[in-house]
Formats: C-alpha cells, structure tokens, sequence
C-alpha cells in the first residue's frame, strides 16, 4: 500500500482538533492545554492518563476522543486508536480529524473499510487530493481500473511526486486501452527516472497504440545487455508487430531458454506459429514446455488449437479433454473464476459452501448464489447419484430456471448433466450458452463430448475449429492482459 497520509504532522493535527469550529467548552481547555504538551512532547502515556479523567468529565466530546486515539497510535497500538476514532465519529459523524484519522489507519492496514471513510472526507472536502489518491490507490488494488482513473486524474500534483501511483494510472490506462494517456504519463515517469519498469510500460503502451517502431526504439536500451524475461517477452511481440518474426523468434526461444518453466512463453511461441502457418514447430516447442510441465492446462489448450489446424481432431480433443481434466474452470467468465474463487475461501469449498448457504438463507430468490453453489459442489467432484452430485444438479437447475441468461450456471449444469449420462440435456445447455455467446470454451468443449457420446460426430470437425478459435482468440486478449501485469510487476531492485 502506498505510504500517502491524510494526516497531518502530529503538532498541526493538535492544532486542527482544538480549534476546528470551535465547540470546546472553556472549561476543557485546561485540560486540553496539558493533553495537547504531553502529545507535542511525545510523551504518549501521560496524554493517555490526561485524557481519561477529561473524557469521563466531558463523554461526548469528539475532541477528546481524538487526542485519546493520537496518543493510542503514538504507542503503535493502531487497534484502540481506530476504536478512538470511531467512538469520535459516533458522536460527531462529519468531525473531519476523526474522519481522517480512522481513513488513515484502515488505509495503512490495507482494508477496504477505508473506502467509505475517505469517500466522507471526499463529501466534504471534495477537491482534496490526497484523499483522491488514497481512493485511486484502494481502486486499483481492488481491480476497478475506472475508479481509479477517475480517482487518480482528481489527485493533482500530489500524483507527480508518486511514482508508484503513477506506475498503477499508467497501467490502469493501458488497461482499458486509454493508450495515448497512458504513453503521456510513462513518459512522466520515464523523465523522472523510474528506469526500467517505466520504460517496459511505455513500450506496451506504444505497443497496444499501434507504434510498434516507437515501441522498439523505447525497448532498446533494455535489451542492449542480459536483459530480463519480462523485457525479452515484450519485446518478442513488439518484433512480430513490426513483421520482425527471426528476431521475434529468436528472443522468444532465448526468453524460453532463461525461463523453462514459464508456460505463458511457450504459449505466446505456439500463437506466433499459428499466425505463421508453422504448425508443427509450434506443436515441438509446446512438446518440450509439457516434458517440465506435464500438468499445464494452457499448454494443452495451445497444442490441441494447433492440432485443429492440423485436422487432427482426435488429438485435438484429447488434448481438450485433458485440459478440463487439469482445469475445469478454463472456459468460465473472468467474472465468473472471480466470484467463484472468492466463494472457494482460499481453496476451502467446505467453507465456501457453507457461506453461500448462509447468503441463499437471506436471499433465495438469488440465481448467482445458485449458481455458485453448484459451481462449488461441481469443483468437489461428486459422485453421480450421491447427495451432494444431486444438491448440484437441482442448484444448477434452479440458477438457470431464475435467470436464463446466466451461462455459467448453463455450463455448471451441462456438466452435471454429462457426468450423469445425460447427453442430450447436456447438450441443450450447450447450445443455450452458444445462442449468447458463440465462443464460450466451456460451451463449446462440452457439446463436442456430447454429441461424441450420443455418436453425432458430423458437427465435432467445426466445433473444434470454433473452439480453436475460440482459444486462439482468448490467448490474444491473456497477452494484452500479461503485458498490463508486466507493467505493474515491480522490479526486484525496487522493491
């Protein structure tokens, strides 16, 4: 978390607490004149023994509360300074020091309870910049690149002397493909001497701009001498954007050879080959990336979207039947692997499940709640025919029956249909996904194995193809997405 301060040096903090609106009552002020000595002296303990008896004399005065939490956080004991801070703003909801103070300790502590906090300070300050950035940097980290863009362009000239947030507008920018503003502020950063990551972003920015030239002219001074894996894989596509493929090739194969077990490589080495035609080659270099990692998924799926070139579909398909194998969620929305991992609890279904369960209690009418609770008993593999496989069927059922619309759900139950022997179910759920979006993996992959098992095997040729494409089309857009997380990776000397 970035180290912005909403709070000012402890003597000014003082002074904004006793005269702010002016509402201590004359006889406080004795009291506060030792309180105030003690905090200014940094002697924390006697400001603590002062302002109890002050807070029993005087219960409900916020300002009191206040030096009470300085005090508290003086002696590095955060948890009853924020417990200060929010007795303070019972009694005086809009009493900014408080405000402030509380915003600054969720902030430090990086929980999101800052958010509401900084955005009351906003209601009342609403041109303060720090309290801007502070929302632009939780805005990131929490992944709303637009919040935080907006947040950011609100932060003034306390952005410049930031790199950091700097480094995370720039890279908010690109992401959402805002590139011309994203070039503006790598050059920023580029000026003030943030070295190689501010070059990196610069030349991904130029890059998804349509300047690959200017890409490489911005790149070259990283790649004169060992340069890092990161630098080689930029550059290997800004190469084959300026129609460059030897040297494209050349510095993927050389990025291979630094970095063996790094399967976005091999996979950004099987697209080139694949826009060239190649393949075979492309099959050989995804054949050595699986001798280190048998258990890859992307690189199945790279292989068999190469096969299908090939017309090879049965390898194809056993290639696409081991990636589901591997990793059941390939196909799902980003969104959907978003809320779904959530629910997972950090890879605890067992807990997942049981708060889904809470929340469908409150909210039965709640189609996504079905739906992740199928999800979730799915990833469990259970038996057909037990309870939980039958608990999942009937969620996946009544996710689709409360929002039709819901793919994943239609996915979730296609599966749950073919493991039961359903194949024609299963794949009516397919083609209801397809109907929405034609390129859905999961979709796509589940009526192949569909119509294989009810011997239907004219339509699995095209399907492949369209599945082929499909991935080929996904793998594209996880570069653009890998090229936005190259940018925001820090570099090891700078952190």
């Amino acid at each position: 978390m970035k180290s912005y301060s909403l709070s000012n040096p402890i003597c000014l903090v003082i002074f904004l607490v006793v005269f702010q609106c002016g509402i201590l009552a004359q006889p406080v002020n004795e009291r506060v004149a030792l309180i105030v000595s003690a905090l200014q002296n940094r002697d924390f303990e006697k400001a603590l023994q002062l302002v109890e008896p002050a807070l029993r004399a005087y219960p409900n005065n916020p300002q009191l509360q206040v030096f009470k939490a300085l005090a508290y956080a003086g002696q590095g004991n955060t948890k009853a300074a924020l417990g200060s801070y929010q007795a303070a703003l019972k009694i005086a909801p809009d009493y900014l020091p408080a405000l402030e103070g509380a915003a600054q300790l969720e902030y430090e502590a990086g929980r999101a309870d800052a958010v509401p906090l900084l955005e009351h300070v906003l209601r009342l300050r609403p041109h303060d910049t720090t309290t801007h950035a502070m929302l632009a940097v939780l805005a990131y980290k929490s992944g709303d690149c637009e919040k935080a863009i907006s947040h950011f362009s609100e932060s003034g000239s306390i952005l410049n002397s930031q790199p950091g947030a700097l480094q995370e507008y720039g890279a908010c920018l690109l992401k959402l493909k805002q590139t011309d503003k994203a070039v503006e502020v790598f050059q920023q950063l580029l000026r003030q001497g943030d070295g190689p990551r501010a070059r990196r972003g610069l030349a991904a920015a130029q890059l998804a701009g349509g300047r690959p030239q200017n890409a490489l002219a911005t790149l070259q001074p990283l790649l004169v001498s060992n340069p890092d894996v990161r630098t080689m894989q930029l550059a290997a596509a800004i190469y084959e954007a300026n129609q460059d493929t030897p040297n494209a090739v050349k510095i993927l194969r050389e990025a291979i050879l630094k970095d063996s077990r790094n399967t976005g490589l091999y996979v950004d080495f099987a697209d080139m080959a694949m826009n060239h035609q190649s393949f075979e080659t492309g099959i050989e270099m995804i054949n050595a990336g699986l001798k280190l990692q048998p258990d890859a998924a992307d690189l199945y799926l790279a292989r068999g979207v190469l096969y299908v070139q090939m017309a090879a579909f049965d390898k194809a398909e056993a290639d696409f039947e081991r990636a589901e194998q591997l990793d059941p969620h390939q196909g799902l929305s980003a969104a959907a692997q978003g809320m779904v991992a959530e629910e997972r609890n950090q890879n605890d279904p067992t807990q997942a499940l049981e708060t889904v369960r809470l929340k469908l209690a409150r909210k039965p009418g709640d189609a996504f709640l079905w739906y992740l609770q199928a999800a979730i008993l799915s990833q469990k593999a259970p038996e057909p025919g037990s309870t939980e496989f039958q608990q999942g069927l009937s969620s996946a059922q009544k996710a689709v029956a409360l929002d039709a619309s819901l793919t994943a759900a239609h996915n979730v139950l296609a599966k749950f249909y073919l493991d039961s022997g359903q194949n024609a179910l299963a794949a009516k759920e397919c083609r209801l996904v397809l109907e929405q979006n034609p390129e859905d993996q999961t979709a796509l992959y589940h009526l192949v194995i569909a119509l294989r098992k009810t011997g239907e095997q004219a339509q699995i040729p095209e399907l492949l193809k369209r599945l082929a494409k499909a991935r080929q089309d996904a793998t594209r857009q996880e570069a653009e997405r890998n090229r936005y997380k190259l940018v925001v990776t820090q570099d090891a000397a700078a952190k």
